[in-house]
């Protein structure tokens, strides 16, 4: 392995596990509000809002983070491909990550429903008030996170091979 700096610096593995913990539960609780019609769908949404801008606001930090101090680099031996698809799929964890929350919000401005954070302290509408268009975002919303899904997935899948099969050190300079 020829790693010069082989560690993340501690903001970047702080922001990346707290995320993961924020996004699990974030799909977690939006798969509850998708199927289920009980008094639990208010409280779930009630959780998701906030948690969505929470996300958003970390990731644009997160971004800013990883801009400043760029990711150690790969080891030398891994297969061009896979450092393609490593490259790859870490842009587009960084696009979901800020761009279902905007999104969110987009759809919830096109329903008229405030984005509210807390008590009476709501985000301002960002688009206007459309039924078509929130059904669109709605949809794109939904397709979005099912795609956040398969790629958290498969992050955790070459997180795993990292540490269990190759032993390069890749996983270790994530880990807290």
């Amino acid at each position: 392995m020829t790693r010069s700096d082989p560690r993340f610096d501690p903001l970047a593995r702080l922001l990346h596990w707290l995320m993961a913990a924020l996004i699990l539960a974030m799909l977690f609780i939006g798969v509850g509000m998708v199927s289920t019609v009980s008094e639990r769908y208010a409280m779930l949404v009630a959780i998701h809002r906030p948690l969505g801008v929470a996300i958003l606001c970390l990731a644009a930090l997160r971004l800013a983070n990883r801009l400043r101090k760029p990711a150690p680099p790969l080891p030398a031996d891994l297969p061009a491909w896979q450092g393609f698809a490593a490259r790859a799929s870490h842009w587009l964890l960084y696009g979901l990550m800020l761009g279902l929350p905007l999104i969110g919000w987009a759809m919830q401005s096109a329903g008229q429903v405030p984005v509210v954070l807390y008590g009476q302290l709501a985000l301002p509408a960002i688009l206007p008030a459309s039924p078509g268009l929130h059904a669109a975002l709605r949809s794109a919303h939904q397709l979005l996170a099912y795609g956040l899904f398969l790629l958290v997935l498969l992050h955790l899948g070459a997180a795993l091979m990292h540490r269990l099969l190759r032993r390069d050190g890749v996983f270790r300079s994530m880990a807290p």
